[in-house]
């Protein structure tokens, strides 16, 4: 998914966990990664958070993966804390990942929303996300 995704590795994420229904990303803090108050930059929370959510859109249509076209068609975020570290995406598909894809096999298409908690190395919530995915067969 790395190959497939060049902005994501641009940013220095890196893909922890693919499941069915499930995402898990980090970033890491760097001299590229960090504003001008030294914490991780919004922009690159942001990356992060929607490549956990894509994560778990592939895992969850794993089977089906080369037939399918996914777009992320909204997403917002909430800054609650300062990201300072390295930064983990834990992102969750909010329909049971076999239940999605049988409405993909039946319908060829599927609509549905991936909420995404960024956490710091002690595990405290930084922010959350919410991604709406469009996702086609063919």
């Amino acid at each position: 998914m790395s190959a497939a995704v060049p902005f994501a590795r641009h940013v220095g994420i890196e893909l922890v966990e693919i499941a069915p229904g499930r995402g898990v990303a980090t970033l890491g803090e760097s001299a590229t990664s960090v504003n001008h108050i030294g914490s991780q930059h919004a922009g690159a929370l942001f990356t992060l958070g929607e490549t956990a959510s894509g994560a778990a859109v592939a895992g969850t249509f794993a089977e089906v993966i080369a037939n399918i076209r996914p777009l992320a068609a909204h997403a917002s975020i909430e800054y609650v804390k300062l990201a300072r570290g390295t930064i983990t995406a834990t992102a969750v598909t909010s329909g049971e990942p076999a239940d999605l894809l049988l409405t993909l096999r039946r319908d060829k298409k599927v609509a549905f929303d991936v909420a995404v908690t960024l956490t710091n190395e002690a595990g405290v919530t930084i922010g959350s996300m919410s991604v709406r995915w469009q996702v086609r067969l063919g």
